[in-house]
């Protein structure tokens, strides 16, 4: 799994390497066979590891038709111009794949204590910008398929958005299979009710709130986001999010690399068989009936842990309902692509989030009330 994570965003340390074999080979090719076989395999190698550029541009002008398909044309005429000049310029910088993103300067701070249910400590960190005054609020959701992960994960995607102007909070939520659900959806709430009441300590504006998550983590902001909360969300950011729980038991990816079912089973204490209605409370795929908070799905293709089939029928109910939404397929990508924050998969999704949660925040309309949650 790591190596097919990892694979496609060093590719470019790959081409070189292969690169480096290439050149090695060609002395020696004409009269040596194994020489030759070298040179055949760089250059193989040299193939495959540039799929992802060789992709890129037209990956990139798609997901632009679908951005301006999805939030107008115009979509970034409300948006002031000082955030658009903070913004990313280029979808794909080279220099950062050979470096690191630079991620600018925000006050950090960690484990500040917010509640302890059933006895166990939650806490939340909080990246915010350096200068005072009035920021939104980006509610970022860790991953770990619901049993692992602490609130100072992607640290690098936090401080970004608060060099660029808003105050992020990571927050917890108790792990399976210690705790079956809802228990990790009414922590978030928990943690949500917490920023709501600090807000204002923290230079945080309330009326101007987005949910973002990665994998279960991203599980957790939908239903937060799609569903009655004491922070009410203008957007919602899903990196391959789980969707349909029920469906995703039944037919669980090939390979299989986390097995789905136990996993599933560890959050819900259960099988569907044994509990339905806690599969379908589970699923976010449950609570779209109505217009909703307008939504950016960023997936992979190759995505073997939440397959990219998922994230398309949810595309299509939330389209159905009159919700915006966009969705974002890398065809290179796996799961998990942005944990390499300086790759090809990861800038081209900054790139386009940033200006979705800069749309999303500079609209003039009030955060849609979501439906109440079945219990």
């Amino acid at each position: 799994l790591p190596l097919g994570v990892g694979a496609p965003e060093v590719s470019h340390w790959l081409m070189l390497g292969a690169l480096v074999a290439a050149a090695l080979g060609v002395p020696d090719a004409r009269t040596h066979v194994a020489s030759r076989w070298v040179f055949g395999a760089a250059v193989l190698a040299l193939t495959m590891a540039a799929t992802p550029f060789i992709r890129f541009a037209a990956t990139s002008r798609r997901f632009d038709a679908t951005m301006a398909a999805a939030l107008g044309d115009n979509a970034l005429d409300k948006v002031s111009a000082d955030v658009r000049s903070s913004m990313r310029l280029h979808p794909l910088a080279i220099g950062e794949l050979f470096g690191h993103v630079d991620v600018g300067d925000a006050l950090v701070q960690r484990d500040i204590a917010v509640g302890a249910p059933a006895g166990v400590p939650l806490t939340v960190d909080v990246y915010r910008p350096r200068s005072r005054g009035s920021y939104p609020i980006v509610v970022q959701i860790y991953g770990g398929a619901w049993q692992r992960g602490r609130p100072g994960d992607n640290p690098h995607f936090a401080r970004w958005l608060a060099a660029r102007g808003y105050v992020v909070f990571g927050i917890d939520y108790r792990h399976a299979p210690a705790f079956h659900w809802p228990a990790q959806i009414d922590d978030v709430r928990l943690c949500l009710a917490w920023i709501r009441d600090h807000a204002e300590e923290f230079d945080a504006d309330t009326s101007r709130v987005a949910f973002i998550g990665r994998s279960a983590g991203a599980h957790l902001a939908l239903i937060a986001a799609y569903s009655n909360g004491p922070l009410p969300a203008r957007a919602v950011v899903s990196f391959y999010g789980p969707v349909d729980l029920t469906e995703s038991y039944a037919h669980p990816p090939h390979p299989d690399p986390i097995r789905t079912r136990p996993v599933e089973e560890a959050l819900i204490g259960g099988t569907p068989a044994e509990k339905p209605e806690a599969f379908r409370e589970a699923s976010p795929i449950t609570y779209v009936r109505r217009t909703l908070p307008p939504t950016l799905l960023i997936i992979g293709d190759r995505d073997h842990i939440v397959e990219p089939k998922y994230g398309a029928r949810l595309r299509e109910r939330l389209a159905a309902t009159g919700t915006t939404v966009a969705l974002l397929d890398i065809p290179w990508a796996d799961h998990a692509f942005d944990e390499v924050f300086n790759g090809p998969s990861s800038q081209l999704a900054l790139y386009h989030t940033e200006r979705f949660l800069a749309w999303a925040m500079a609209s003039t309309a009030a955060p849609i009330t979501p439906i109440a949650r079945d219990r």
